[in-house]
């Protein structure tokens, strides 16, 4: 699969109708998500300034280090390539594109070094956050786009697979991460971007970081993990067990797994984003273990990880066709053990299909 098959000059024509709408000069994409999305191109994340700038009409032009200009592809012409010399300043160079005075939008995860140079260089221009403008254009995806995430997902799915006939016991939880991020490249992604394996009472912090604990009978492991395909992300967790449960593991494996089923059952156009929050995380209350779900219900997904839309109470962002997020309730009891079920869902017409198909049943491992 290429980037190249995507449209960019109706990304970039759409992005500079919603400028014009909210009377934006441009919009400067930096480091992160946004950059790709609009260019194809992907940045290196350095102290050297790489950024486009999308004016409200005209070619855009891609601001880039000399060094790494002979990497970017113009997509016949879409874009101007202006490089810049290891003696000149970048900064200075995207303020004299930007012309005079006015209203600028500035991707979220822009180095701040740049954003004050240019603070500096244009005190009378307004600065404001591109997320709303990001937002619109990426919230919904493509069938292109929802085709990278299904082979994402499709390869997390085989890594699952393999993972329920292995041997956990005598591992630590940094070898089983090492070799999950291993596997997920030999499954068909391009990149393994991350790897939580959470064993015993580490399963209890959901963000736990693989260390050296090594993983025992009586253990239960929270595995949590993620790669790209043509930069679009998978996201997915089980939860495995080592030797036979406890009563206690049972019962919240089985609410976890009750209410995950239940969010995703009330994935539909129309239905709030916060709704979806509600339904699974009124399973676990009823259950008694509401104090334990201690996070949202889901995030979105697409060129990162963790992005809109967010299923969390508050959020009254309304679900239609397109837009994917995660679905991953969990709940962690301090000291002893965590459960976790999270697949990808697809927002379509009829309802919510998911991405991840690996088995949701109790998997006990050796």
């Amino acid at each position: 699969m290429s980037r190249t098959e995507f449209d960019y000059s109706g990304r970039i024509a759409r992005a500079q109708a919603a400028l014009a709408d909210r009377g934006v000069a441009a919009l400067l994409a930096s480091v992160g998500s946004d950059l790709p999305y609009l260019t194809g191109y992907e940045s290196m994340v350095s102290e050297r300034l790489t950024m486009a700038v999308i004016p409200q009409e005209g070619k855009p032009t891609l601001v880039v280090p000399e060094l790494e200009a002979p990497r970017v592809d113009p997509r016949d012409g879409l874009f101007e390539i202006r490089p810049w010399g290891e003696t000149e300043d970048p900064v200075a160079i995207v303020a004299s594109l930007c012309g005079g005075p006015a209203r600028l939008a500035i991707g979220d995860q822009t180095w701040s070094v740049f954003l004050l140079g240019l603070q500096q260089m244009m005190p009378g221009t307004v600065f404001q956050s591109a997320r709303g403008i990001s937002e619109l254009l990426r919230l919904r995806k493509t069938a292109a786009e929802v085709d990278r995430l299904r082979a994402a997902g499709a390869a997390a799915d085989r890594v699952v697979g393999r993972l329920a006939d292995m041997r956990f016991t005598g591992r630590t939880e940094r070898s089983l991460a090492e070799e999950i991020g291993h596997m997920t490249i030999e499954e068909g992604c391009d990149a393994a971007e991350f790897a939580i394996v959470a064993a015993g009472p580490n399963a209890a912090s959901p963000h736990h970081h693989p260390g050296d604990r090594v993983i025992a009978e009586g253990d239960s492991v929270v595995v949590d993990f993620g790669g790209t395909v043509d930069g679009y992300c998978s996201d997915t967790t089980r939860t495995f067990h080592v030797g036979p449960p406890s009563a206690e593991f049972v019962e919240v494996y089985e609410v976890v797994k009750t209410a995950q089923q239940a969010g995703v059952d009330a994935v539909e156009p129309g239905a709030a984003a916060q709704d979806i929050d509600a339904v699974a995380r009124r399973v676990i209350d009823e259950a008694g273990y509401g104090k334990w779900f201690i996070h949202r219900l889901g995030h979105g997904i697409g060129l990162d990880v963790h992005e809109d839309p967010y299923l969390v109470d508050g959020n009254e962002q309304v679900l239609e066709p397109g837009m994917t997020f995660s679905v991953e309730p969990g709940i962690y009891l301090p000291g002893k053990l965590g459960v976790r079920i999270e697949d990808i869902v697809h927002c379509t017409p009829d309802g919510g299909e998911r991405l991840n198909n690996s088995s949701r049943e109790l998997r006990i491992v050796g």
